[in-house]
């Protein structure tokens, strides 16, 4: 077997869910019971028409976690409302969440996952 060859990943959402800072650890652990490998949540600073405040509307800059998740297509729905629910995305001002399509990808697989997934297509 080739080392240097790609192997690409093609049935792969992007979950991407934009919460109050310090509610991306509730995302991510909602996301993992759910089957979802692990996530990356960074900060971000960014303003809406929410943060405008005061008699001269000045605009306030709000904090926000960002959290990306990856998961299998089949998983996505499922991982998706797991994440709504608890980041309580029902509540105004409480954040909000989307699904990118991944077009495809591509990581590290071991050698073994990939000959067990060979074989197990060609039974198909």
């Amino acid at each position: 077997m080739n080392d240097d060859q790609i192997t690409y990943l093609t049935d792969v959402a992007l979950i991407t869910c934009i919460v109050p800072i310090g509610c991306g650890d509730t995302v991510i652990q909602a996301a993992q019971a759910m089957g979802a490998a692990g996530a990356l949540v960074y900060h971000a600073r960014g303003i809406g028409p929410r943060e405008r405040l005061g008699l001269l509307a000045i605009a306030i800059e709000a904090e926000k976690d960002v959290v990306n998740i990856l998961v299998a297509t089949d998983y996505q729905d499922a991982v998706f409302e797991a994440v709504y629910r608890a980041a309580e995305l029902n509540r105004p001002g409480a954040g909000m969440a989307y699904i990118t399509p991944i077009e495809k990808m591509a990581t590290y697989i071991p050698r073994e996952i990939l000959e067990r997934a060979r074989e197990q297509g060609g039974e198909q």
